[in-house]
């Protein structure tokens, strides 16, 4: 990964997310660590406001989409069905063909998709969740480790993303196998609503210092350890990668290195998310022990949802999830496919893999 150049920080909140839209970079805060305010989010994407497709060309897909739009109730008139080439890059043509193809008949009240295989994941140098999610970014592969658009779900905290700012976003029900992805689904479909109260033991969000430079960049955006503010049952552990504790009850890791080395953690909460940050976690198509860590691993360690690049991203902190916001996002009760979609400022080549629906915080329904 090559390392990227970082101009000045800002505070978590409307200031850190707006970050996006001025593309800069994060450099080492002079003080010690501490929380930004992060703004209310408004609305949760349910299984009434998103959109299923699946590729009846892959039995995976097949098989694996229809047990999502049974088991999380999607409704049929949200279910599009399309044939897609099993590799891992879509021509533009084809990006375009499935872009207008969900644009003209997924319904308007779908306000986020779920895309049911594992390949394709990618359009040349886009992720296929962000094309899908935000418009494909042509000029990425020119020079891929320059800055991309930003998005603008970073700086948007109300509902409804796909009629008030045209975006949807998209993540992809991926895992190295149907059974996987099905215990990925089940695992997302028991964390609602888990610890909308605290419990007697607090989940946890790990996050690890590295000794590889370039990917330990995030380490600079650390919240304090202690208790996320505002949350009851909730609270950070600042850790090191070489010096793991026994790690249990996580909801959140996050790290910097090319491998992480198994058991990829401890005891994992349904609802979980995790990420390392590196050059190529989202190329889905490398096997197991291949090169980079694929973040596949990670479903298959027992994580409900994921992200890594498809392609070249350098360490811009923009491009990967940002720790503060994933996990007061997280905390307000969104969905998995909502935190982690807010907290990337620049996702053009970022790949969002898991079960999106999974909210362990949201409110208990009302009877």
């Amino acid at each position: 990964m090559a390392k990227a150049g970082f101009s000045k920080w800002q505070a978590v909140g409307a200031l850190l997310l707006a970050w996006a839209a001025a593309g800069q970079a994060a450099e080492p805060p002079t003080a010690e660590p501490r929380w930004g305010r992060m703004p209310r989010l408004y609305g949760r994407i349910t299984a009434h406001d998103l959109g299923l497709v699946i590729n009846t060309a892959d039995p995976y897909s097949v098989a694996v989409g229809e047990y999502y739009a049974k088991r999380r109730g999607i409704p049929a008139t949200q279910v599009l069905r399309v044939q897609l080439p099993q590799r891992s890059s879509l021509t533009p043509e084809e990006f375009t063909a499935l872009d207008q193809a969900i644009r003209s008949q997924m319904p308007e009240n779908v306000n986020g998709l779920a895309l049911a295989w594992v390949q394709p994941y990618a359009v040349d140098c886009n992720s296929l969740t962000s094309a899908l999610g935000m418009g494909l970014q042509p000029d990425v592969c020119a020079n891929s480790c320059a800055s991309t658009r930003p998005s603008p779900y970073a700086s948007y905290f109300g509902a409804k993303p796909w009629l008030v700012i045209g975006l949807r976003p998209t993540m992809q029900l991926a895992a190295r196998s149907v059974p996987a992805a099905m215990a990925m689904i089940e695992r997302g479909i028991a964390s609602d609503h888990t610890l909308a109260t605290a419990g007697p033991e607090p989940a946890v969000a790990y996050l690890a210092a590295t000794p590889d430079v370039n990917r330990n960049v995030r380490e600079k955006l650390f919240p304090p350890a202690g208790p996320v503010p505002g949350v009851a049952g909730f609270e950070v552990a600042r850790i090191r990668s070489d010096a793991l504790p026994p790690m249990r009850r996580t909801l959140i890791y996050q790290t910097g290195l090319a491998r992480v080395p198994a058991p990829l953690g401890g005891e994992w909460l349904p609802g979980a998310l995790a990420d390392h940050l590196t050059s190529y976690g989202g190329q889905l198509d490398k096997a197991a022990g291949e090169g980079q860590m694929n973040i596949l691993d990670w479903i298959d360690a027992g994580v409900t949802a994921t992200y890594g690049t498809a392609s070249e991203p350098c360490n811009h902190l923009q491009k990967f999830p940002h720790p503060q916001v994933l996990i007061q996002a997280y905390a307000q009760g969104v969905s998995a496919l909502e935190a982690y979609w807010h907290s990337v400022a620049w996702p053009a080549q970022g790949v969002f893999v898991g079960e999106p629906l999974a909210a362990p915080f949201a409110p208990i329904p009302i009877p």
